[in-house]
């Protein structure tokens, strides 16, 4: 693709624009302005307790029964977000039940144990097991849905308690549950904590054969190696051009064999049965990360097909721009997505796809209808395959 004046040129909404990640149920009020928006297809996370609900009613009253599932206005992912990740038990390796107090403390980092103000403000924390219940719920009940907003953050402190000026200025139409302008405590969730959470929800869309939307702020090196760990024992096979050539002619000549093809179909049918530990494709959303990493991930011994997405707000907007600017470069044009990672829907949510959109394809040197034709195929092949 090259790149030529048609960047001048009205955006070419009608070739289709998928916003690969986004939270508009955050603010429930605007969520009425999608049927307007310019977009085809938003595909919305849920992240914490508040908002599981929501994500599925409004794919619910938005989506029609009667379109193709590739048109729908909303996408649903279920998932839980590593921002909230200490309110889960993980009771899937051990069944000993714990007070909130000993959850708390053993998962956050410092201790807050002489902290029983700032512990006592925290919800009653959740079993694992019964969230991953109630996502297979919801990914049964929308078929073509992701697991998302999952994965791993370094960086995230928790929200203090509620100051009297907080709760009194506090915007009563956002969804509860997430900072809502709060000072940040000095509290983190413990690195393997919120890698046991990831690596359950991570076995759950194998199961299911869904593709996740991942969350990495400073924790590119651990998401890879827990990737790793799930893909082990399952690497693709890599063949010399000889062995290729060989495996056609051997394909070829049995291609007529009644038994070969009934003992073809029993061995598809006995690795479908069984599931996988890991999701068929990723994709690493808003990638802050370096270039090098990149190459670990789409190394083609990988059995899950990894994708980057990329925001107006997070990528475009500081001094690791260069950075950004490099990744995008590097990657193979088949492996980009867009997003607006934005909370509230509506004309702006259609300006920051149409922003990103622009500049990937200025950087990639595509003619821009050409290069929004591609990131829409690239949203369809992460989704679909």
């Amino acid at each position: 693709m090259t790149l030529s004046q048609s960047d001048n040129h009205d955006f070419p909404w009608e070739l289709g624009i998928y916003d690969a990640h986004c939270h508009p149920t955050d603010t429930m009020a605007v969520v009425e302005q999608i049927p307007a928006m310019k977009a085809t297809t938003l595909t919305v996370m849920a992240t914490r307790a508040q908002d599981q609900e929501l994500v599925a009613q409004t794919a619910k009253n938005l989506n029609h029964s009667g379109d193709n599932s590739r048109r729908q206005r909303i996408l649903p992912s279920f998932g839980w977000h590593p921002w909230f990740s200490h309110q889960l038990i993980d009771d899937t390796t051990s069944a000993t039940p714990r007070s909130k107090e000993d959850h708390y403390v053993d998962v956050l980092t410092p201790s807050p144990v002489s902290d029983k103000t700032f512990i006592d403000q925290l919800p009653t924390p959740k079993s694992l097991s019964k969230l991953l219940s109630e996502t297979r719920e919801y990914l049964n009940r929308f078929p073509d849905s992701l697991v998302g907003e999952v994965g791993l953050d370094k960086a995230f402190r928790l929200p203090g308690v509620w100051t009297k000026e907080e709760m009194t200025s506090r915007d009563e139409g956002l969804t509860p549950g997430s900072r809502e302008g709060r000072k940040l405590s000095p509290y983190k969730v413990k690195m393997d904590h919120q890698r046991a959470i990831l690596k359950a929800q991570l076995q759950l869309a194998g199961e299911m054969q869904r593709p996740v939307s991942v969350h990495s702020v400073q924790a590119h090196g651990v998401v890879f190696d827990l990737f790793k760990e799930i893909w082990s024992g399952h690497e693709k096979v890599l063949l010399s051009r000889r062995e290729r050539e060989k495996q056609k002619d051997v394909e070829g000549a049995l291609s007529g064999d009644e038994d070969d093809d009934r003992q073809d179909k029993k061995s598809k049918t006995t690795e479908k049965d069984a599931p996988l530990p890991f999701p068929p494709r990723v994709c690493m959303h808003s990638y802050s990360g370096p270039v090098e990493p990149i190459r670990q991930f789409l190394h083609p011994t990988n059995p899950s097909d990894v994708y980057f997405s990329f925001s107006a707000v997070i990528n475009f907007s500081g001094v690791s721009t260069k950075k950004v600017v490099d990744v995008i470069k590097a990657l193979p044009d088949d492996r980009i997505l867009i997003e607006s990672d934005l909370h509230v829907a509506g004309p702006q949510m259609d300006d920051l796809l149409e922003d990103v959109a622009r500049q990937i394809c200025q950087l990639r040197g595509w003619e821009l209808r050409a290069g929004v034709k591609q990131l829409a195929d690239n949203w369809n092949c992460f989704v679909y395959g």
